[in-house]
């Protein structure tokens, strides 16, 4: 009896063992899991980086093309604005100022 409690406790003890071995496997494998799914992470991270940078890039020179065509047409309608004022302004005083009374056809 005395030989199978000691065996019963060696057993006990490989199972306690065994026990421990696998959780520090488990817990091993759990944080190797972890850092390839970070690894992983980061290089997806850093390749949307490089492609939002090329976007980015061809978009600020968009931006900047369309600012430039903005400035020539504005340029262009101020320039038009002072050639043609005194022409306009001249038409406008005309009809205003020269008023001929008409009786309407349908009076």
């Amino acid at each position: 009896i005395q030989q199978l409690l000691q065996a019963e406790k060696r057993a006990a003890e490989k199972v306690a063992d065994a026990r421990k071995r696998k959780a520090r496997r488990l817990k091993q494998a759990k944080e190797e899991a972890q850092m390839e799914v970070e690894q992983y992470r980061r290089e997806r991270e850093l390749e949307f980086q490089s492609k939002q940078q090329a976007a980015m890039g061809s978009q600020g020179n968009l931006s900047a093309e369309v600012e430039q065509a903005t400035k020539r047409q504005v340029q262009g309608m101020q320039s038009s604005q002072q050639k043609n004022r005194e022409r306009v302004l001249a038409q406008l005083l005309g009809m205003v100022c020269d008023v001929r009374p008409q009786v309407h056809p349908n009076y």
